[in-house]
């Protein structure tokens, strides 16, 4: 428990000091926003602080700070030092950062934002990035929205061999087909608000009984094997899944999988293309901190809440409404196991969600809960699948001008993102893997905002503050080129060599920056423009 409070006085405190140095560094004042200066009724308009906060946080935050910290708690308690240490130096940087040049800019959107600040090789590598985090972002929400939906609300399997898994997968997958031809996004964007503020609402629920019901969770220098310690069936070692240290050849290599499995509720690279959305509507720099730092450290919080209430779960055990870990020898990988009917069963990680909703909140609360998470990432995915048609249509300079158009474009994406989700559903470890290649490519994304800030920092009068984002970055840098270099579906290298291509690899992008930023402020072309 000492852990995790001491997790919550970094995020918090140091969420505030570090949020208060940003803002310094980039030093906003009162220039017109392009909410006034670009004034439409459309895109480029004045709202509230609180509604710009809100809409953000809810763009931000959908199952990633879930299911993230779902999966990533089973390396142990150094999550709770982890989460808040890498969100407040990292995550909340980027986001700050990103929503805040883009607003000094004019409400650049990320794409033009990568162009100006790199250039056209690399503005085509982040189109091609982009596109596979959009198409997995896709996959990734029909299949958790509807395995919650599934479990937890009609008391299915969730099973590939239940029928009423793929009526539940092809009713959401209609429905993004719709949303991508039509602004049928309207209607649930009228109670959108609603079910965000339920998210905000199931994570303070979850803090609360944590401490109300005594939550059993481990600290750090406490004996991370469970067994007869807290849970009554089985335990589990959290120490032999966390390895003997990042290089260990036993265990799941701390880094980098912690980093790519809980990406949300660090840092996240697509937060960047939502803070660039909310660039067009702030009504002033100064607010900058409370709608992107802020909700960036909130979002932390939610994903510290689900950790914690997934540790005690794990921690108390099934036969204690809990849940217990099992070895399955098939599939070489942990199963999260639960009483049903009397019988321990194996579970999903989203059926996660509904164990500790429900233990938590109880009946009533928790089905509101799961509810709310479940339309979420829906009212997400589909926004995914638009901007991957619209990111299409941009790059090739397709015609989009009646419906014909948009669904022969529409047609081979769903086809892909259909060929995905039924691949991670019949594979055993089919979720796991793909959630993986969703974080990865979710963080090989926020290597491009963060090059983009730093050379904003040196073409601004600013270089010696260019350590801020390379810090993120360097380490992202390693812990992205790690994971793919050792991947099944990746390179397939040895532990060994993939962190010594990673190391070479990070030196690369690091020179490369740092080279590009100097050579940009050498020739003053954006301290005059800004001037």
């Amino acid at each position: 428990m000492a852990t995790f409070i001491i997790g919550l006085i970094i995020l918090v405190c140091g969420g505030a000091l570090y949020g208060r140095f940003c803002e310094k560094v980039f030093e906003p004042d009162d220039r017109e926003t392009p909410a006034y200066a670009k004034q439409d009724g459309v895109d480029y308009v004045p709202m509230a602080t609180w509604r710009n906060s809100l809409i953000n946080l809810l763009n931000i935050a959908g199952t990633g700070p879930i299911l993230g910290p779902i999966q990533g708690i089973l390396f142990g308690p150094i999550a709770f030092l982890a989460i808040p240490i890498g969100n407040v130096i990292g995550g909340s940087m980027h986001d700050y950062f990103s929503g805040m040049i883009c607003t000094r800019d004019g409400g650049l959107q990320m794409p033009q934002f990568v162009q100006k600040y790199t250039n056209k090789v690399v503005y085509y590598l982040y189109d091609v990035f982009i596109c596979i985090l959009l198409l997995l972002v896709g996959a990734v929400f029909i299949y958790t929205p509807g395995d919650i939906f599934n479990t937890q609300v009609l008391g299915r399997t969730g099973a590939a061999t239940d029928a009423v898994t793929w009526i539940v997968y092809s009713c959401i997958f209609i429905y993004y087909l719709i949303a991508t031809l039509f602004p049928i996004d309207k209607i649930i964007g009228r109670i959108y608000p609603i079910f965000g503020a339920i998210l905000v609402l199931s994570a303070v629920g979850i803090f609360v009984a944590i401490f109300a019901k005594g939550y059993p969770l481990t600290d750090v220098w406490a004996n991370w094997n469970t067994v007869g310690q807290y849970a009554k069936d089985g335990g589990f070692d959290f120490a032999a899944y966390f390895g003997s240290g990042p290089l260990a050849a036993d265990g799941h290599h701390f880094i980098p999988i912690f980093f790519v499995t809980v990406a949300c509720g660090i840092l996240s690279g697509f937060h960047s293309t939502q803070t660039a959305l909310i660039s067009r509507t702030i009504k002033s720099e100064k607010k900058g901190r409370i709608v992107f730092y802020d909700m960036m450290i909130t979002e932390g919080f939610i994903d510290m809440c689900w950790a914690a209430g997934t540790l005690g779960m794990i921690n108390l055990g099934a036969s204690n409404g809990g849940v217990t870990m099992l070895f399955d020898n098939a599939t070489q990988a942990w199963t999260f196991n639960t009483m049903i009917g009397g019988q321990l069963t194996a579970v999903s990680a989203t059926s996660v969600v509904g164990i500790l909703c429900k233990n938590a909140l109880g009946p009533v609360g928790g089905m509101i809960a799961i509810i709310g998470v479940i339309v979420l990432p829906i009212t997400s995915g589909d926004t995914a699948l638009r901007s991957l048609r619209l990111t299409l249509t941009d790059t090739f300079h397709l015609k989009q001008d009646n419906n014909a158009k948009r669904i022969l474009l529409a047609i081979p994406i769903f086809a892909l993102v259909y060929v995905i989700l039924v691949w991670a559903k019949l594979d055993a470890n089919g979720f796991n893997v793909l959630w993986r290649y969703f974080a990865w490519s979710n963080q090989m994304i926020s290597l491009f905002a963060l090059a983009c800030i730093a050379v904003y920092l040196y073409t601004h009068g600013k270089a010696k503050f260019v350590w801020m984002p390379m810090i993120a970055g360097a380490f992202y840098s390693f812990v992205t080129c790690a994971f793919i270099m050792n991947a099944q579906i990746g390179f397939r290298l040895p532990w060994t060599a993939a962190y010594i291509v990673s190391l070479i690899w990070t030196i690369f992008y690091v020179a490369i920056v740092l080279i590009d930023g100097k050579k940009k402020a050498s020739a003053g072309t954006f301290t005059a423009a800004a001037a």
